[in-house]
């Protein structure tokens, strides 16, 4: 039993989603002794995740607290002593690769595809597993992938990744089983699902999973429960792509583009890894430029700050992007946090003739 509680103890777990099914993910890992969780969201709580979330309380929805603060301080309360950490923010862009690579497993629970298309891009770039779980109503799912095994882009098919950017979050469920004359048990889902979620993380850290290749199941209306076969590998999907043995170095958020020349002779290219940086966009009926400096993901943001600030409107745009930061980049002075490269990532550098993936500090 020592060397199970060891494990435990040393543990690193990354739960992605901190609303009804990562309520009860967090709690049931935190009771079973894992010793360092790290939470991802960046919602606040809703008085509507009351009803369906063990961990949120009613005064930390008319506060309107950021829900990754939350389950930090109930999860000390339920277990002193834990590791928790948080990152408000978007897995998509907001979580370092190099904090994903620190991690022994993490946990999806999340309400749309296109989180969990990221959550497997950064898992395989990082040669890392993860356990994905989904709940509607009175059903539920609970999966396992492995880089090199299953990969979730695979599973989706056409119509699935036609629709990645598609969002449908519990409440909205809810809104439309209240219009159907329908009961939202999506307490008892998470309940169930996280369950299972926290088992095959246990497993995981054991050194093995049921669900690789599998898909655990249950609806509570009818009722009934099962594994079927679940499983797609396809050897030319083009996420395969498994990232190399990472460097160190003292590269961090306030280093600029110049340092990142500084690092070799023979020339740097950094190419940014899911997004682009665009300096300035220009009007398409006017042709006139509007400075952005912005990364890609907050262009759209930003132009319209402009605008409202110097009280203009703007029909549509075309913008001058950046994915490769080469030496003929003219913003040398920038940051890698101004580049919008989140802390703790992994950088992808092409120099002597080679690829590097090289930690940040």
């Amino acid at each position: 039993m020592r060397e199970g509680e060891d494990i435990l103890a040393s543990a690193r777990v990354m739960v992605v989603g901190c609303g009804a099914l990562g309520n009860e993910v967090l709690k049931n890992l935190a009771l079973c002794g894992v010793g360092h969780l790290v939470c991802v969201d960046f919602d606040k709580v809703e008085k509507g995740n009351l009803t369906r979330s063990v961990l949120f309380r009613e005064t930390d929805a008319e506060s309107g607290r950021f829900k990754v603060d939350v389950v930090k301080e109930r999860l000390l309360e339920l277990r002193p002593g834990i590791d928790v950490s948080v990152v408000n923010g978007d897995i998509a862009c907001d979580v370092g690769l190099g904090l994903i690579g620190d991690m022994d497993v993490l946990v999806a629970c999340v309400d749309n595809r296109w989180a969990r298309f990221m959550i497997n891009r950064h898992c395989i770039r990082m040669n890392r597993p993860w356990v994905d779980g989904g709940i509607a109503l009175s059903e539920g799912t609970v999966r396992v992938f492995e880089p090199g095994r299953n990969c979730y882009a695979c599973s989706l098919g056409p119509d699935g990744l036609n629709e990645l950017g598609r969002r449908v979050s519990c409440a909205n469920v809810i809104r439309n089983a209240m219009k159907n004359v329908s009961a939202a048990t999506t307490s008892i889902s998470a309940s169930i699902a996280g369950a299972v979620q926290a088992g095959e993380v246990l497993k995981l850290l054991a050194g093995g999973s049921v669900l690789v290749d599998r898909m655990f199941y249950f609806d509570t209306d009818v009722p009934e429960a099962g594994v079927a076969l679940f499983g797609a590998y396809d050897e030319d999907c083009p996420e395969h792509e498994a990232w190399g043995a990472v460097e160190s170095s003292s590269l961090g958020l306030d280093s600029t583009v110049e340092d990142l020349q500084g690092l070799s002779g023979d020339g740097v290219e950094l190419h940014l890894r899911d997004d682009c940086f665009v300096d300035y966009v220009v009007d398409r009926d006017t042709g006139k430029r509007h400075v952005v400096m912005a990364p890609g993901r907050k262009v759209a943001e930003a132009v319209k700050e402009a605008l409202h600030k110097n009280d203009m409107e703007l029909s549509g745009f075309y913008q001058n992007e950046y994915r490769c930061i080469g030496g003929d980049f003219p913003y040398r002075h920038l940051t890698l946090g101004e580049l919008g490269i989140p802390r703790d990532d992994v950088l992808r550098l092409s120099y002597g003739g080679r690829m590097h993936f090289v930690r940040m500090r």
